[in-house]
């Protein structure tokens, strides 16, 4: 059951996360982009006030489920993991957190600009 839920995390977040850098793209998912970065923003900034900056629960509970399939020594950051699972590279934390950031900032104002530019078309 356990590696069932690790493969879906897994799944369920590396798409997320692909969504959150691409969903701007698409006309018809550009309210949704923006709400999953809304809502990555508040778990990061909001939630990080008690967990700790950069805080995402959707990692909290797979490393939960990758602790009971006996992993331990988990990176803070997903994207750091998936990086070295993907190439074998161990990047910093550092620079892997600061990219993360950089990007996710860029996307943030590209999605609320196209959101913006087209709630102005519909008025």
């Amino acid at each position: 059951m356990y590696t069932l839920l690790d493969l879906g995390f897994i799944i369920f977040h590396t798409v997320l996360i692909l969504f959150n850098l691409l969903g701007w793209m698409w006309k018809s998912t550009r309210r949704w982009n923006l709400a999953t970065l809304l809502i990555t923003a508040f778990s990061w900034f909001i939630l990080g006030i008690w967990y700790g900056f950069g805080y995402c629960l959707c990692t909290e509970w797979h490393w939960q489920v990758r602790q009971e399939l006996g992993y331990t020594d988990m990176p803070n950051s997903y994207i750091k993991f998936l990086i070295e699972q993907l190439t074998g590279v161990d990047l910093s934390a550092v620079l892997v957190d600061t990219a993360t950031a950089i990007l996710f900032f860029l996307v943030l104002v590209i999605s609320i600009y196209v959101n913006y530019r087209n709630f102005e078309k519909r008025r």
